[in-house]
Parts: C-alpha cells; structure tokens; sequence
C-alpha cells in the first residue's frame, strides 16, 4: 500500500515535516506539494537556524530549508538562493539619507558598532566584520562584559537607538522591519545561502521518497519529469489520457470511411448491402421475359 493511497487510519497515514528558518518563505513550495500529493499532509515547521541540523538529526523534521554550509559529509544540501546582506540603522544615521535604491559599502560603516546578535548568520568563524566591536563594560562586579543582543530582533532594536549598526541577510531585515529603521543593500558583506537540508543516512523508504519528492519541487520539476511517485502518478494519467485520445480518433477514422463508402454506393445507385454482395444486391441482372 502506498502513502498516497489514502487507505491508511488518520494516525498512521504518512505525513512530510518540512522545517523552515525566519526568513525563509516555503509557501509556494507547499501549494505545489498539495497540488501533487493531495494525500500526503504537508506540516511547515518553523525551527532556528542553529537547531536546523539538530532537527533534521533528530528526525523531528524530515528536511530543512535551512541556512548553508552544513556538514556534507551527514547531509545532502542543495542550495537554493543567496540572501544579499543588508545594513540596518537608525532613521537619525547618516546613511538613512540614502535614496532605499542606493547601496553602501563596509566602508561606510567604519565608525559605526556593529552588533552581532547571538543568532547571526552571516559572520560565523572568523569572517572579517565591518565597522567597530562593541566597548566592554563593567557589570558591577569587576568583571568586564561585551555587551551582545541575544537575537536578530533585539539587535535591530538596539540599532534603533541609534547605538550601532546591524548586518544581517535581506529577509531577515524585512521580517523586522520597523518604523525607526532605514535599511541599504551592504554592497561588499557576506552573502547568506539558503538550501534544502536532509539527512544523507538513516531515512526510511517511505520518508527518502517523499524527500525525492520535495527535492523535485524546489529544483522545479514538473510532475511529468519527477522522480517520485508524483512523477509516476503525471506520466501514468498523461499515458492514459494520450490512449483515450488515440483510440478515440481511431474510432472517428473508422466512422468516416465507413460513412464515405455508403455515400459513394449511393451516387452510383447501388444500395450498401449490394456492394458487399448482400441479398438482392447482386451483380446479376433478372432474365427478360
């Protein structure tokens, strides 16, 4: 019995758990999987971008559209796009008299702090950061902190104030975007990859099918040339339909030359049943008395 034969209890029927970062927009790959397998309930899971390969691990999710790199040699990855990076500052900044067309550059931010949120993207490593690290201060205990937002949204708030700068991938710049913030395509920043993540072992059948399924559906495939069982579900009902149609102008050939025949008979006198030799249709004529 296949996933997608709808025979199975609610409970036990196959479902397909697709993890997504913020930013990150699966919509229109999720109208595509409901249009190919109606059958097989699509469930959109938001997950972080640093418990993506955690999730995907886990098997709380089936596959990821996720941030890239990731560990090749524990998951297939297959890039998507490439976020372009985005400065964002207070609408007090000198940069926010910038036309929202024009783009800046790592230049532009050398005197500025910049704040890396704990949930950063883009400057993992050691990746060289633009503009100036933040002062570290005394906690009141004599020991000296960094101070550091905690997320991507605590950062643009902090910007807000106009106390420094963020950098972060376009998606992310919209998803917060606020009245008190301009923000300007960061010309020479590090891009942001997004991709499908799953895991390379350890998937059933059923689960790498529908993995299969998906990866056709992100790398655009129709479902005549998908590899999975949409694919097969396309070409099967393509085949038939191309049958019907052939057999149904055979039958209309068939028609019409049988209806050409009788026309002809017709205009030369002679009835249909005496052109096949029928009773009374006879070459021979009747003697003359």
């Amino acid at each position: 019995m296949g996933p997608d034969d709808g025979d199975l209890p609610a409970d036990e029927a196959p479902r397909f758990r697709l993890g997504f970062v913020p930013g990150a927009t699966p919509g229109k790959w999720a109208r595509t999987w409901e249009q190919r397998l109606p059958r097989v309930p699509l469930d959109l899971v938001p997950v972080e971008a640093a418990e993506v390969v955690g999730a995907v691990r886990a098997g709380d999710v089936d596959a990821a559209i996720g941030r890239l790199p990731v560990d090749k040699d524990v998951f297939h990855a297959i890039e998507l796009y490439a976020e372009l990076p985005m400065v964002v500052v207070s609408r007090d900044h000198l940069l926010a008299a910038t036309e929202e067309s024009e783009h800046v550059t790592t230049a532009d931010l050398a005197e500025d702090v910049l704040w890396v949120p704990a949930d950063d993207v883009l400057f993992t490593g050691d990746r060289p950061r633009p503009g100036r690290s933040p002062e570290a201060y005394d906690d009141g205990t004599g020991t000296l902190v960094i101070p550091a937002p905690a997320t991507t949204a605590e950062a643009i708030a902090w910007a807000a104030t106009g106390s420094g700068v963020v950098v972060v991938p376009m998606s992310l710049a919209r998803l917060h975007r606020r009245k008190d913030v301009v923000h300007r395509v960061l010309d020479d920043g590090p891009e942001a990859p997004v991709g499908l993540v799953w895991l390379r072992d350890g998937l059933t059948a059923e689960t790498g099918e529908l993995v299969e399924e998906m990866v056709g559906i992100v790398r655009g495939r129709t479902a005549n040339s998908s590899r999975g069982r949409a694919g097969e579900s396309a070409r099967a009902s393509t085949k038939a339909a191309g049958a019907k149609k052939a057999f149904g102008a055979a039958a209309k050939k068939a028609g019409t030359a049988g209806g050409r025949g009788g026309a002809a008979g017709a205009r030369r006198g002679v009835s249909p049943g005496a052109r096949r030799g029928r009773p009374g249709g006879g070459k021979g004529r009747g003697k003359r008395r």
